[in-house]
């Protein structure tokens, strides 16, 4: 599905129905993870990855499950 906004940026979401799950999952990570959330906050003004293409992996194991 394409969704075009006020301000014409075009963009494709698969599901939106999954809009809020994805939200709950995000305020989850912001109470969970407070390393990453610090490091969120130093860089927000300098946006040091803006236009970048970023790409995570995670493996799990029995240890981290």
């Amino acid at each position: 599905m394409t969704v075009a906004t006020e301000k014409k940026l075009d963009y494709q979401v698969a599901d939106l129905s999954l809009a809020e799950w994805g939200r709950k999952e995000i305020r989850l990570a912001e109470q969970e993870m407070p390393g990453l959330m610090a490091v969120r906050e130093e860089y927000r003004a300098a946006q040091p990855l803006a236009g970048q293409r970023v790409m995570g992996s995670l493996h799990m194991t029995i240890q981290t499950a």
